[in-house]
C-alpha cells in the first residue's frame, strides 16, 4: 500500500457499494425514454390530424367563397359552378388531396327557390318555394349551393391508437340567393 494514499487500497465491502449502482442511469433513462417517445407519437398524430383538419376547413371555406362570389352561376349556369367548386376543394393543397360532393340548388336547378333543412352533410333540399319567401324552419327560400369534402387520414403510429384511420368530413351550405 502506497504511504498517504488512502482510496489506493479498497476493502472488498467497499467496491461492492460502489458498483451497486452501477447500470441504474441506463434502466432510468430507458424507462423514461419509452414515456418521452409515446407521448411523442401521440403528439405527432395528434398534430397531423388537426393539421388535416384545418387544411380541410380552407379547403371548403374556398369553395363556399367562390360560390359567394360566383352567385349568378347559379342561375346562368350551374353545372359550370359545381365543376369549378369541386375542382378547387379537391386539389386546395395538390391534385387530388380531398374528395369533394357539390350540389348546386338541388342538382344543378337554376330556375328554382328551396329551403333546405338538415344537418351538414346530410343535407334535405325539400320542395321548390317562391324565391324570398319565408321557410317554414325558418330563414328564407332562395338559392343554395352545398359542399362536402373528406380526406383520409392515416396515423403514424397505428401501433398506440391514438388516432383512427378513416376519413375527416366537413360540409357547409352557402345561400347564393
Amino acid at each position: 500500500m502506497v504511504r498517504g494514499c488512502r482510496q489506493c487500497w479498497r476493502s472488498p465491502l467497499q467496491i461492492l457499494r460502489a458498483s451497486e449502482n452501477s447500470g441504474v442511469a441506463a434502466i432510468e433513462f430507458a424507462i423514461y425514454a419509452l414515456v418521452f417517445l409515446t407521448i411523442l407519437a401521440a403528439t405527432v398524430d395528434i398534430g397531423l390530424m388537426l393539421f388535416t383538419a384545418s387544411e380541410l376547413d380552407a379547403a371548403v371555406s374556398a369553395g363556399a367563397e367562390y360560390a359567394l362570389n360566383n352567385a349568378a352561376m347559379v342561375a346562368s349556369n350551374p353545372s359550370a359552378l359545381n365543376t369549378a367548386i369541386t375542382n378547387i376543394v379537391a386539389n386546395a393543397n395538390g391534385s387530388g388531396w380531398a374528395s369533394s360532393t357539390v350540389n348546386v340548388n338541388n342538382s344543378n336547378d337554376g330556375a328554382h327557390c328551396y329551403c333546405p333543412t338538415g344537418l351538414p352533410g346530410n343535407w334535405s333540399w325539400g320542395s321548390t318555394a317562391t324565391c324570398g319567401s319565408a321557410c317554414s324552419g325558418g330563414g328564407v327560400a332562395g338559392q343554395f349551393v352545398t359542399i362536402t369534402a373528406s380526406r383520409t387520414v392515416s396515423a403514424l403510429f397505428p401501433a398506440f391508437g391514438f388516432v383512427n384511420n378513416g376519413a375527416i368530413t366537413r360540409s357547409v351550405i352557402v345561400e347564393t340567393q
